[in-house]
């Protein structure tokens, strides 16, 4: 195990809060032209995700954003409510919704994402395209990794509690 005053560990530290700080400075620059619209960057996530993959289920979507069961209900909910989803429930089995975009939310998401992207381009501009497929290679490693190690960490829970 490591010790807090263990190089590893403070070069860690560092890169975390390197890593923090970038982000944050990215969704700072692309937030406001989302938020104009009302819409959260999760919510946007939900549109964009349906408008490239489909229509979705639920936990598919919050596998796509990154959020709780519980939020997706609630991100969902809120973009019904303004007309930009619809929930359907597939004809063989009730038990399965599948949430798809309204003709208002197609139009809003097909004007509204290439801004986005043209946002996040702008934002991300400070890295050269050979920078940028290498920070995105190193990123989705240490995700990988990450999550490899919550998941044997999860186990390891299951299992202590026999």
């Amino acid at each position: 195990m490591h010790g807090v005053n263990d190089p590893t560990v403070e070069q860690a530290i560092q890169a975390y809060v390197k890593l923090m700080r970038a982000s944050r400075s990215v969704v700072n620059r692309v937030e406001p032209l989302v938020g104009a619209q009302g819409l959260t960057l999760t919510q946007l996530g939900v549109l964009e995700g349906i408008l490239h993959k489909g229509p979705m289920t639920h936990r598919e979507l919050g596998r796509k954003v990154l959020t709780s069961a519980g939020n997706m209900t609630d991100v969902v909910d809120k973009l019904e409510g303004r007309g930009l989803v619809r929930r359907v429930r597939a004809a063989a089995d009730r038990r399965q919704v599948r949430v798809e975009l309204t003709e208002a939310g197609q139009e809003l998401i097909e004007g509204l994402f290439p801004r986005h992207a043209e946002d996040i381009a702008r934002a991300m501009a400070g890295l050269d395209p050979a920078e940028l497929g290498q920070l995105g290679g190193l990123l989705r490693k240490l995700g990988i990794a990450a999550a490899h190690m919550t998941e044997e960490a999860s186990l390891a829970g299951v299992e202590g509690e026999h």
